[in-house]
């Protein structure tokens, strides 16, 4: 068995103490000895058990796993971060997937890919579908495909992560990290993991819907920098097409007997459509723009 001393298993939790015993106790037998425990002010004996168990606990100041993610690499000084959850979905003995491209220089940033190996249960259908549309979404706005952007099991340099800006405070902390592996052009790798379901007495901290909404107005709003003539090209798309739309059915009604002034609806879709091509024009300048600048980031990084 492999020890990676260079190595702290980063694990936010709250109120995991059906499971964060086995979870520290398993990275332990594989070689990751320094494990830090984030604790979100557990109501249970998560903290108490993490410390039994050989981790070290540090209370999160504030609130979210975003903010727990962040605050607990502030006090790694390890070369390489393996994050998981404290829930036992992440299996700790296939810690070495994740963490040996990062020894071996092959990448700075590895992401567990769930869908490898989902146990039945682990994952309801519905989340299953959600997750595999905004992983689509994500390709065609970055044109990167990371698999399985929402996973919570992955390893990076803890330089990698200190040049991220990020800012999400609850679950879209992975969100973020994928857009900014995309935006820095930092080398990932993927590679296939377990998740199997929660252990009887362990509850989600998850909302589906709420959360899942998060995500993807996450992933909408950071195109803003990454890919603009998506994010200004979707807006004028759709105010060009409801411009068209309402100048179709003004001239449709155009014949007939007016029940509302054609006048006003007429100039209403002039305006949808002048300003769904004016957001158009701004994003592909905004996109020339962006070009322009990775360009010059990477001539400066050769």
């Amino acid at each position: 068995m492999q020890q990676y001393d260079d190595v702290c298993a980063l694990v936010p939790t709250y109120n995991e103490g059906a499971t964060i015993g086995d979870v520290v106790d398993g990275l332990r037998a594989n070689g990751v000895e320094d494990v830090l425990v984030v604790d979100g002010d557990s109501t249970d004996e998560t903290a108490a058990i993490a410390r039994e168990r050989g981790a070290t606990v540090v209370q999160q100041s504030g609130d979210g796993k975003g903010q727990a993610v962040r605050e607990g690499v502030e006090h790694i000084d390890a070369e390489y971060v393996l994050l998981l959850d404290g829930d036992d979905t992440n299996p700790p003995e296939q810690a070495d997937r994740l963490l040996e491209p990062l020894v071996a220089g092959e990448a700075d940033h590895v992401v567990g890919d769930r869908f490898g190996n989902m146990k039945a249960g682990a994952m309801p259908k519905l989340n299953q579908a959600g997750n595999r549309l905004i992983n689509r979404v994500f390709a065609r706005i970055h044109g990167e495909n990371f698999g399985d952007i929402l996973s919570g099991y992955r390893a990076f340099t803890r330089e990698s992560f200190q040049r991220m800006s990020l800012t999400a405070e609850g679950f879209g902390i992975e969100t973020e990290m994928a857009v900014e592996c995309a935006r820095r052009d930092v080398p990932v790798e993927v590679v296939p993991t377990t998740y199997r379901p929660r252990p009887d007495g362990s509850e989600s901290n998850l909302d589906p819907v709420s959360d899942g909404g998060k995500i993807v107005y996450m992933l909408y709003s950071l195109a803003k920098t990454s890919n603009p003539l998506f994010y200004f090209g979707a807006l004028g798309f759709l105010s060009g097409g409801f411009g068209l739309a309402l100048a179709g059915w003004v001239g449709y009604e155009w014949f007939g007997p007016p029940r509302t002034s054609h006048e006003v609806l007429a100039v209403v879709a002039a305006f949808g459509v002048l300003f769904g091509v004016q957001l158009l024009m701004f994003g592909v300048l905004s996109d020339l723009i962006v070009s322009v600048h990775r360009e010059k980031m990477r001539r400066l990084r050769d």
